[in-house]
């Protein structure tokens, strides 16, 4: 019934009178008055297509108001207008096709409103589409193509078209040439004109695209006794392999191919009713708990012409290599189905490409995410060789005080600013402490600072869980980080992820910079070579540890800050990074920036991979992460990038 709307309103877009041009709006609205006051769905076609056939220009605002309800019609003598509220339940009517006001100070109960329900006002906000497209308003110009994009018709293919050299606004005119090809390419007049618009649309990301697409390439099961041929067979079905004998042979029934044998009920049906002396059709009733013993004796029955027989499997396999069974497309033109075809290749090859560079994003920003949480604890395990099992606590804390700062500091842009070296110094403070009361007492000892710093660890967890509580606290991000960047239908990502990783790399170049070009850079890479030998040469060891054991946990402390503003901030969220740290500083080389950076790249990507392949359990690809880094380790011990010199070969 649409379709057949729209060509009848293409009358009014092109304005050629007819003979019915002479009735007025109201007479046509009296005509039809009783589907006008009480429209149907079903039946309010008929009063449309005489309006667009009328050719009255009163016509588009008349249907818009009859839409928004805004309709009436006077009890008096039936006549409609449009009404506006005036107050104290009066009414200002005005004429349905001049839109003059008709009449003041109206009472509301001198008319009855016109309500048409959901499924009219659709039928006519789809009639409203071809005016709407060339409307002055931009808004009601995207609400039609909105409208026209929910539903292609091969009639909106000359509306459209005319609508797109008037349009001014770039997004929208893009957006009405793209809806004219996929139209064009699912209905358009010739051949030509629908493959010249399909090897538009090929490579083209959008879900829309490949909609259109696979609806020209859309199929449908076929038998035949023959085997088939040509351009619209798109692939062959074995029996067996893709689909099963029961399938193929209930199809071949349904067609009137193959006899049906009795179903299973009506078989269990037809031996309780012909039970005779404990036994039917010769078999006992003890014995037809077995398929094959109810076989032979629903034999035996049909045999005696009892029962119709069952169908033998010698009978389906021979009706089955009797007949050919395929998919054929609907589409019935070889060329379009040709250039549908080669875009959809086209489009998935693309689309293809496209996740694999969206995986690849997402693994860059997790392992930014690693290297973020590792690099602290790279610092301190490497010139210190101290296993700190606390170092998750410290980005829990640098996390608690990016949420508590924005307590204080309500602007999120303003508080982020000032979190960050507000949680670096605190967790520096902490890192100074914790070296100066534990780690320093326990040097050249592993297995008990492993269990000190556990301790810590568990202290600090619970310390948390007094002053905040048990429940996560919301460390928000400012709203320029809201979103996600957008880069087509498949790839994104989102703006506090690119902020990470541009953090990330802010930190590798502050770190670089400290360790390579200043003072404290060169006694902290002295001490890690040969601390006897840094020793002897006026640099004092025991400070420089406590440095860097700060320096690292400042750092945990910024990475906390970061990571708590897209993961939940509770007392054991420093638990979920601990782990990957560890295995982050170990895989990349112990003691090496570039190796931590390493590190966390080669797990981000194997993670990624891992849950690419099995993306419904995430469990699965830390257990084989897991099981990769025991591997590595067993080829790599040293890690990707190993220390070099003679303290590193000790």
């Amino acid at each position: 019934m649409l379709s057949r709307l729209f060509r009848t309103l293409l009358l009014l877009l092109i304005a050629v009178p007819t003979a019915g041009a002479a009735e007025t709006l109201q007479e046509i609205l009296q005509r039809h008055a009783e589907e006008v006051a009480d429209p149907g769905r079903r039946s309010v076609g008929p009063v449309i297509e005489d309006l667009a056939a009328s050719g009255l220009p009163g016509a588009p605002g008349f249907l818009s108001a009859w839409s928004a309800r805004e309709v009436v019609q006077r009890l008096e003598d039936g006549r409609f207008f449009v009404a506006e509220e005036t107050g104290d339940d009066r009414l200002t009517l005005y004429d349905v096709a001049t839109g003059e006001v008709a009449a003041r100070d109206v009472p509301d109960d001198a008319v009855e409103e016109v309500r048409p329900n959901g499924g009219v006002r659709r039928v006519i906000a789809t009639a409203l589409v071809p005016f709407q497209l060339s409307d002055p308003d931009v808004e009601v110009r995207r609400d039609a193509v909105q409208a026209l994009s929910r539903s292609l018709e091969p009639d909106q293919i000359d509306p459209l078209e005319r609508s797109i050299p008037g349009e001014t606004d770039a997004g929208l005119k893009a957006r009405k040439e793209q809806l004219l090809g996929y139209l064009q390419a699912r209905f358009g007049a010739t051949t030509e004109a629908r493959v010249a618009a399909l090897d538009t649309l090929a490579g083209d990301l959008s879900s829309e695209t490949r909609a259109v697409l696979n609806q020209i390439l859309d199929t449908e099961f076929r038998i035949s006794e023959r085997l088939p041929e040509g351009p619209r067979v798109a692939r062959m079905l074995t029996p067996g392999e893709d689909l099963s004998i029961a399938t193929a042979y209930d199809a071949l029934v349904d067609a009137g191919r193959a006899a049906a044998g009795p179903t299973p009920g009506e078989v269990k049906a037809a031996l309780e009713a012909n039970i005779e002396g404990g036994r039917v059709g010769g078999v006992p009733v003890a014995q037809l708990s077995s398929e094959a013993a109810r076989a032979r004796a629903h034999a035996a029955l049909a045999e005696a012409g009892t029962v119709p027989p069952l169908v033998s499997p010698a009978q389906i396999e021979a009706a089955l290599e009797a007949h050919s069974f395929f998919e054929e497309y609907t589409e019935t033109d070889a060329e379009v189905i040709a250039a549908a075809a080669r875009a959809l290749t086209a489009t998935q090859a693309n689309v293809g490409l496209n996740r694999g560079l969206d995986l690849g994003l997402d693994a860059l920003s997790l392992a930014s995410i690693y290297f973020l949480a590792a690099i602290g604890l790279a610092i301190t395990f490497g010139v210190m060789g101290v296993i700190n099992m606390a170092h998750g606590e410290f980005i829990m804390m640098g996390a608690y005080t990016g949420y508590v700062v924005q307590l204080v500091i309500p602007d999120y842009t303003l508080s982020l600013i000032v979190a960050l070296p507000l949680a670096f110094a605190v967790t520096f403070g902490a890192g100074v402490a914790l070296e100066r009361l534990v780690i320093r007492w326990l040097y050249h000892r592993p297995l008990e600072t492993l269990l000190a710093t556990f301790g810590v660890s568990i202290m600090l967890q619970q310390l948390a869980k007094n002053i905040f509580g048990t429940q996560a606290r919301p460390l928000t991000a400012p709203g320029w980080l809201d979103g996600s960047l957008v880069i087509n239908d498949i790839v994104s990502i989102s703006y506090i992820r690119i902020a990470i990783f541009v953090l990330a790399l802010v930190f590798l170049a502050v770190l670089l910079f400290v360790l390579n070009r200043t003072r404290l850079g060169l006694e902290v890479r002295a001490v890690t070579q040969n601390p006897g030998m840094a020793a002897s040469m006026g640099i004092n060891p025991d400070r420089i540890n406590m440095l860097t054991f700060g320096l690292g946990s400042g750092i945990a402390g910024i990475a906390g800050v970061a990571i708590g503003l897209y993961a939940k901030v509770t007392s054991e969220m420093g638990q979920d990074y601990i782990v990957q740290s560890f295995m982050t500083v170990v895989v990349g080389g112990v003691g090496n920036v570039w190796g931590t950076l390493a590190g966390a790249g080669l797990i981000g990507i194997f993670q990624k991979g891992v849950e690419w392949l099995n993306p419904s359990n995430t469990l699965a690809a830390q257990t084989y992460m897991i099981l990769f880094i025991v591997l590595f380790i067993q080829i790599r011990p040293r890690g990707i990038v190993a220390l070099k010199g003679r303290a590193a070969e000790a």
